[in-house]
């Protein structure tokens, strides 16, 4: 018998110790660790150019009928006025109160098919309002399977990436001109097989993704690898891969606002008990009794630039409500304080007492929702999110959301780093004990030129 979400919630004190002692760990990407090694790997995007593989680690819903248009609008803080074909937009969606329930990448694929591309948090949103809403749609999933990586997509996915991308894509080019507006779609011939595009990445550097026919992709990427060979392309494995949203900006996945309310029971019960939402961990110091602590708002992660109050959309009126009152916080980058990273290090040799929680390079967070403490003085000032180590500024960094008279870039903050009375209940932490970090507010993406080039590109 398939029990939900709802159900598997009523077997826990509170959404937040099911959360907290939820038996996995952090997100998985399926393809190979690395390729050659994960610092070159960094470096290249940064550099010269890499291969990302996206064929395989995110949910695909395909949305296609005359209410694609209208189910969208119902649900996102975005606008839809000329939306359709070949044009593609950061889709963000909220619950009743405001609360983010996720983003994800949306792609106009006709004026009547999207197809929506992320973590499982807004597939499965738009799927049980597709499904319940009365809306003329019809809705297909394409799942990622952990348990068979290889099994077939609808689709390949690659991304070619930094200051080299255009001309290596531009060498494989078989067809006419490719389009590099931001965030606008086209298409590319390579090896005879065609393909769609948009420009687009994850690391802040130019470059295009691209997509086909999954059975296109060995020839594509052979192509794409062997011309990226005169301009020091290098493929990235999945150790560099978890550390790349970082460096430009994006937190990937803020906990969905579904777990608490009235609003949102009917998509609790929706969900079954092995879904995304239900075996989620959150991990880290910011280790709150109640769930809502943990829910974040557009301003938190500056998509409040996105909202458009000309429709009606879940979450409208609580947002309007949020616009007027002000006082958001703020998202930034923080560079952690190179003596601390070190005594942290050190303290895992220490022969006495339990060591400091683990930082695994070049990705230091261990749950697929992380929330560390950010305090000064003693207060709790906000929550930072994905430690990484950077090659590119050979430094740890995470990025945080703080009060907004913390954001100015040179700030000094304090990250509590490890969880509290040893760990907690999941497998993935080992007993160790907890410490302080010192850390420097900076601006988001870290990298200069990033930042002020690449929504430029065109």
């Amino acid at each position: 018998m398939t029990r939900s979400l709802e159900d598997k919630l009523k077997d826990y004190d509170s959404p937040a110790q099911m959360l907290q002692n939820a038996q996995i760990g952090k997100y998985v990407y399926p393809i190979p660790a690395e390729f050659s090694n994960w610092v070159d790997e960094q470096l290249a995007w940064r550099n010269t150019a890499v291969l990302f593989d996206q064929s395989v680690h995110m949910t695909d819903l395909y949305v296609k009928g005359p209410d694609t248009i209208r189910l969208l609008s119902d649900l996102a803080v975005n606008s839809f006025k000329g939306f359709g074909r070949n044009k593609a937009k950061q889709i963000v969606c909220c619950n009743e109160d405001g609360y983010l329930i996720g983003d994800s990448i949306l792609f106009g694929l006709e004026d009547d098919e999207v197809n929506i591309v992320g973590r499982p948090n807004i597939p499965n949103w738009v799927q049980y309002h597709a499904e319940t809403g009365g809306y003329d749609v019809e809705v297909f999933r394409d799942e990622r399977r952990l348990d068979a990586p290889d099994a077939p997509r609808r689709t390949y996915r690659y991304e070619v990436q930094g200051p080299n991308a255009m001309a290596i894509l531009e060498a494989v080019n078989e067809g006419g001109p490719l389009v590099t507006k931001f965030f606008n779609m086209g298409e590319i011939t390579i090896a005879g097989c065609k393909a769609r595009t948009l420009s687009h990445g994850m690391g802040g550097q130019k470059g295009l993704e691209l997509w086909g026919p999954y059975e296109d992709g060995p020839k594509v990427k052979a192509a794409l690898v062997e011309a990226g060979k005169a301009y020091g392309m290098r493929q990235a494995g999945a150790r560099a891969y978890a550390t790349v949203a970082m460096e430009s900006g994006w937190i990937p996945s803020p906990l969905p606002a579904i777990y608490t309310g009235a609003s949102t029971k009917g998509f609790r019960e929706w969900l079954t008990d092995r879904s995304f939402e239900a075996v989620a961990s959150i991990g880290g110091s910011y280790q709150s009794g109640d769930v809502t602590d943990y829910y974040l708002t557009p301003w938190d992660l500056d998509y409040h630039r996105v909202i458009k109050f000309d429709h009606d959309f879940i979450g409208r009126a609580a947002l309007e409500k949020m616009t007027e009152a002000g006082g958001h916080r703020t998202k930034v980058t923080l560079v952690w304080d190179k003596e601390s990273i070190l005594e942290i290090f050190g303290g895992l040799m220490d022969v006495d007492g339990l060591p400091p929680k683990l930082m695994e390079m070049p990705a230091g967070h261990y749950a697929a929702h992380p929330y560390d403490a950010v305090t000064l003085n003693g207060a709790g000032v906000g929550i930072s999110t994905y430690p990484v180590y950077t090659a590119n500024e050979r430094a740890w960094i995470s990025l945080a959301v703080v009060n907004g008279d913390l954001a100015a870039p040179g700030t000094k903050v304090n990250v509590l780093w490890g969880e509290a009375d040893g760990g907690t209940g999941k497998p993935v932490v080992e007993r160790h004990r907890q410490m302080t970090v010192g850390a420097t507010v900076q601006p988001w993406p870290i990298h200069t030129a990033s930042r002020m080039e690449y929504r430029k590109q065109d």
